[in-house]
């Protein structure tokens, strides 16, 4: 049996890879797609490093799971299923699903790090960065974290300037040029979708799978 076809989206935060996975989700059926997030591989807040005002940096390499995230992947390659609890971002209000990914044709590695692993970036078989504008992600980051989290205004400044920002000039950016499909978002990914959705279609059919 043949290994899945293993795909990276990254981008910063705010870039829109959520939205974009979750357009993904909708063209394409889980017998088709296997979608793994790193957003549930993070350590819990008592394990992130702290800087220099005590604050949480959760943009780190080393905030995530790195062995078990990786552990997982090459499971999914070996036609393994994979359960994981689902990370609520220090909502303790939140009860946590338990996640289920099945193996499948197509297997999408999402998250800010998956370019900067180098054992995870040797597995890509495509590279597809999210871009946008900078002062866009500053907006998108600020309602996400706003609305969706609850988190307050300052914090989520304070963290952008003095932990995301950083994080991404020194982990993310640098392999923009590396990636095989830039999608540009500063307002709408249809364009860099559909190549990709072409992409992968070819791939199913390849693999013999049924297109939706």
């Amino acid at each position: 049996m043949h290994t899945p076809f293993t795909i990276g989206i990254t981008g910063g935060s705010g870039s829109g890879k959520t939205t974009f996975i979750r357009q993904i989700r909708s063209v394409f059926s889980e017998d088709q797609v296997c979608i793994v997030s790193q957003d549930d591989y993070y350590r819990p807040r008592a394990e992130q490093a702290a800087d220099e005002n005590g604050v949480f940096n959760f943009d780190l390499p080393d905030s995530l799971f790195r062995d078990e995230f990786f552990r997982d992947v090459e499971k999914l390659r070996q036609w393994q299923t994979v359960t994981r609890e689902e990370y609520t971002f220090n909502n303790q209000e939140a009860e946590p699903d338990m996640h289920v990914f099945r193996p499948a044709p197509i297997l999408i590695l999402e998250g800010i790090f998956v370019f900067h692993y180098p054992e995870i970036r040797n597995l890509l078989d495509l590279r597809v960065f999210l871009h946008a504008k900078e002062d866009l992600k500053v907006i998108r980051r600020i309602k996400r974290d706003r609305e969706e989290r609850n988190y307050p205004l300052e914090d989520v400044l304070y963290r952008y300037v003095n932990h995301v920002s950083p994080a991404f000039d020194r982990y993310i950016k640098p392999y923009e040029d590396e990636a095989d499909i830039v999608v540009n978002n500063n307002r709408r990914f249809d364009v860099g979708f559909e190549v990709l959705r072409g992409f992968m279609e070819k791939k199913l059919e390849e693999f013999g799978a049924d297109i939706k």
